[in-house]
């Protein structure tokens, strides 16, 4: 039996957000009022406060072919806590803004919705506030994200020095290969009634491309272990442009080491089913959500002890350049070839 579907003009705007917020309530000291006045008012005493926005299109930067929308809810509040994260920062409040189009119901939104409300929980963020309107082309969603950490604690691109190391988080390279297969899949999905996708064997892939994860974890074990980097950044456009990103904030260049990139099990495997380079998909795939961070070469011993990191390089002088050290040693340059939101 089909499940019943509203129509959001049958609700209008207030009566949608009635049904969308109704049941939030808030866990951070710093949300003093959320959802129901005109603005939300939050108070922070002392910290500095961090905010990064960040806007999805549909068929720019998801294809609901087959990205579910508890998903693509889930995803796109985690991927601005993420920001703050690379921060060295704890993300505490979000506010959602959507654009809908037509063929949207109501049933469609609330499931966008429990994504976004599952990832504040796990991540006790307060969802306070935002904004819905119609669209003529798809679905559109900005989220803003606002968080807070000490002065004397949040990590800038701009602070690398030579010599120092250079750090990730995870593993590199599976969202990308996670996108290449539903991609796959769709293509030869086309025209079949009752297709089966082959996703037997390459769940973490899929997982990481649909669902991942900010690593808060990491932020806390720095935490623990007294380090604070000396740049970081989140890696959503791809290793080799985060890289360049702090080496021209930081005025340093760079030196990584093909052998010491973290690289999972099926990644690997999946690149050798495409024929596609690893260590390509690696540098330049994006959507890891990893942490990239630098720490002082005297820490080698302290970081490398920390669980889920690895060191695999260390910044150099500027006019060294930002090179990638093969296996055989041989050094190539590294070029900016990730993710670019403005490319056609």
């Amino acid at each position: 039996m089909e499940e019943k579907q509203t129509e959001i003009a049958s609700l209008g705007e207030f009566g949608l957000i009635d049904r969308l917020t109704g049941d939030l309530k808030l866990v951070n000291s710093s949300s003093l009022r959320g959802v129901g006045d005109d603005c939300a008012v939050m108070e922070y005493r002392d910290t500095d406060v961090l905010v990064s926005t960040d806007l999805l299109v549909e068929g720019v930067h998801f294809d609901l072919t087959y990205v579910p929308l508890k998903h693509l809810g889930y995803k796109a509040a985690v991927v601005n806590f993420s920001d703050i994260y690379a921060m060295n920062g704890h993300p505490r409040q979000i506010t959602v803004s959507l654009a809908i189009s037509k063929r949207f119901t109501v049933e469609h939104i609330e499931a966008l919705y429990s994504g976004i409300k599952l990832a504040c929980e796990i991540y006790g963020v307060d969802l306070v506030g935002g904004d819905t309107t119609s669209s003529r082309a798809g679905l559109v969603i900005s989220i803003t994200c606002i968080g807070d950490a000490p002065k004397d604690r949040i990590v800038y691109r701009s602070g690398a020095k030579d010599t120092d190391l250079i750090c990730v988080s995870g593993d590199l390279g599976a969202a990308y290969m996670g996108l290449q297969l539903l991609e796959r899949e769709k293509v030869a999905s086309a025209g079949q009634k009752d297709f089966q996708p082959m996703f037997d064997g390459k769940e973490y892939l899929i997982e990481r491309q649909l669902k991942p994860e900010a690593r808060r974890d990491i932020v806390e074990e720095l935490e623990k272990a007294g380090i604070v980097p000396t740049s970081m950044m989140d890696i959503s456009d791809g290793l080799s442009s985060e890289l360049m990103h702090i080496c021209k904030a930081s005025g340093t260049g760079c030196r990584v080491y093909e052998d010491r990139i973290p690289i999972d099990y099926q990644t690997a495997l999946m690149a050798e089913e495409l024929n596609m380079n690893l260590v390509t998909a690696a540098m330049n795939g994006g959507e890891d959500y990893e942490l990239l961070f630098t720490v002082p070469l005297h820490m080698h011993e302290q970081v490398s002890k920390l669980p889920g990191i690895k060191v695999i390089g260390n910044m150099t002088k500027p006019e060294l350049g930002c090179c990638l050290v093969t296996r055989d040693g041989t050094e190539m340059p590294i070029r900016a070839q990730g993710w670019n939101p403005l490319a056609d």
